[in-house]
């Protein structure tokens, strides 16, 4: 995938933009408790994306992270708080980007749920799709 092809994103107020090229792995839905809290919602929507596909175009300076637990690091923008993306210490090649502050088009799809056996009691799993009680990740 050249640059002209790589998918954009960034955040809510437009602060912080990046690229990624290369193919996507589908979204991965985590349903754990961390996870709802830091998005305010039932669930996060994570990409997996190795670092030398992932590159910040601008608003490198508006980022903060925050450790959520130990050795992982949830990175949001400064300015509006938009979730930006998260890193592991133990798999330093890799960012779990949050599918929602991908722009449109980017052609991607759900891959599976995990984490199910922690969900929100009020939001009902709907689809077809693998789901694992436990951690489930890959690149």
């Amino acid at each position: 995938m050249s640059k002209a092809d790589a998918r954009r994103g960034g955040c809510l107020c437009g602060a912080v933009r990046y690229e990624i090229d290369g193919e996507l792995a589908p979204i991965q839905i985590c349903h754990c408790q961390d996870c709802r809290k830091a998005q305010g919602s039932a669930f996060a929507a994570n990409i997996p994306v190795a670092v030398e596909h992932f590159r910040l175009t601008a608003g490198e300076a508006q980022l903060r992270a925050y450790e959520s637990s130990p050795g992982k690091e949830r990175v949001f923008c400064q300015v509006c708080g938009s979730p930006l993306f998260s890193r592991f210490a133990a798999r330093p090649g890799v960012v779990r980007i949050r599918a929602g502050t991908l722009d449109p088009g980017a052609g991607l799809s759900v891959g599976f749920h995990f984490l199910t056996e922690s969900k929100a009691d009020w939001w009902t799993i709907s689809d077809d799709l693998p789901r694992h009680r436990g951690a489930r990740q890959a690149v």
